[in-house]
């Protein structure tokens, strides 16, 4: 993300968020945790689960969804949001002086101590709870939290709201399953049916088809985050990486306070897109080129390759197939840029783990990584998190046949009759389940290596 075309004020405005904290809401009733001599993560969470009564599964499926766990060596996000729960202090949100408030430690400490952040995020939680007036058997359900989840992730607008409260009921439904810092970090798949409230109304989802792009989302910016009209033809597509969860930067794009704005934004764990500002306006996302370009933002941090799924590279390679056609922009690397690349930018997205030729294969559909990806693989992959030794369908590869992978194989590709997909290269390692891979065909598997 990049400044806009004039002064940014949002660095001075930052000095407002102490003050802020004066008239914070939401006191929680409960007391922060001991102190304790253990500083696991996973202690952390038991802890403050306990301590402020919040599901000790959602804080870690929240923590997921905002930062894949990673707390960045204490560096903010692009609004401004700290640790592995992502608590912000900008001009419109100040989640982390509320937690120092709330649990009595210093603002530093909560930025640059994990479990201090945890503890943190659960205060808050608690007290947005106790705001929307969950009772004590309403917070014992996972169900009751997901409009204080839409309003920790992205309180802004309720689009953006269920969009965050989506993407962490996604991840209870399916499990969590991180490393951090060598700890691993696991949640068990929930049967939970989540109490949208009034954000399940179709009027106040405001989700509505994009105006450009078909298959898009549309959940506006703020009108004074861009500039309306183009003052120049349109010859680029800029790639940007979020720094920030997807709803977040949806979020953050319609707060009055960012002035900035990108045309999309794309989700990493399935590649949905939404767009925030139409293609015929001027978005503030890249300085010099944002009278000529597009700027597409990813969802993810630039130092964790984690985030950069197959799924998001397709996704944002069918974008920018779309954007190319309908402009006439050749599809090469001059036309086709990182936001680091665009003259007078500070910015380092989309970063060294950007697999650029992978994606400009995708981009262009002529197999420059060295393979023909699977034309319609798409979300209805389902894969096994333990390795089997039976004939069990580990995931189904839709193709130009049906191909079924009997194995999970970390780090390798799936290949067969001329096309291939790496998604098992973006899959966690579980613990060294490093398997060969059969691809069964109508029902014939193919002779091969050994079994699993």
């Amino acid at each position: 993300m990049s400044s806009p075309p004039r002064v940014r004020r949002t660095r001075a405005l930052f000095g407002l968020a102490l003050a802020a904290t004066l008239v914070m809401t939401g006191q929680s009733a409960a007391a922060a945790p001991p102190p304790s001599h253990d500083t696991s993560v996973n202690g952390a969470f038991a802890r403050a689960a306990t301590a402020y009564d919040v599901p000790r599964d959602l804080l870690v499926a929240v923590g997921y969804a905002e930062t894949h766990l990673d707390g960045h060596r204490g560096l903010p996000s692009q609004d401004n949001g700290y640790g592995v729960m992502h608590l912000v202090s900008n001009p419109g949100r100040h989640t982390l002086e509320q937690a120092a408030r709330l649990t009595g430690a210093t603002v530093p400490v909560i930025e640059h101590d994990t479990p201090a952040n945890i503890t943190g995020a659960a205060a808050v939680l608690r007290a947005m709870a106790d705001e929307a007036g969950l009772k004590a058997t309403d917070r014992r359900r996972l169900g009751s939290w997901y409009q204080v989840t839409a309003r920790y992730g992205a309180p802004d607008t309720a689009p953006a709201g269920r969009l965050y409260a989506d993407t962490v009921y996604g991840l209870l439904r399916d499990g969590v399953r991180a490393d951090v810092a060598g700890e691993p970090v696991r949640t068990t798949p929930h049967r939970v049916r989540p109490q949208r409230g009034s954000l399940a109304e179709p009027d106040r989802q405001g989700l509505t088809a994009a105006p450009d792009y078909p298959s898009a989302l549309w959940a506006p910016a703020y009108s004074g985050n861009y500039s309306a009209g183009r003052g120049a033809a349109i010859t680029t597509v800029v790639i940007h990486v979020t720094e920030g969860s997807y709803a977040g930067a949806i979020s953050w794009f319609q707060n009055p306070a960012a002035e900035v704005s990108a045309h999309y934004v794309i989700r990493s764990s399935d590649g949905q897109v939404t767009q925030t500002v139409r293609e015929s306006d001027t978005a503030w996302h890249a300085r010099s080129a944002n009278p000529y370009s597009v700027g597409v933002e990813h969802e993810g941090y630039v130092s964790d390759p984690s985030w950069f799924t197959d799924t998001l590279y397709r996704s944002s390679a069918a974008l920018t197939r779309y954007l190319t056609a309908k402009y006439a922009i050749p599809r090469d690397r001059s036309h086709i840029v990182g936001h680091s690349e665009v003259p007078g930018n500070d910015h380092t997205d989309p970063g060294p783990h950007w697999d650029w030729a992978y994606y400009m294969s995708l981009v262009r559909g002529d197999g420059d990584s060295g393979t023909t990806p699977f034309p319609t693989w798409g979300s209805d992959v389902s894969v096994r998190q333990q390795p089997t030794t039976g004939s069990t369908r580990v995931a189904t590869l839709p193709g130009p046949t049906t191909v079924r992978v009997k194995c999970q194989v970390h780090g390798r590709l799936v290949d067969h009759q001329g096309y291939s997909n790496d998604a098992w290269s973006y899959l966690p390692d579980y613990g060294g389940y490093i398997s060969n891979i059969f691809i069964d065909v109508d029902d014939a598997w193919l002779p091969g290596v050994s079994t699993c």
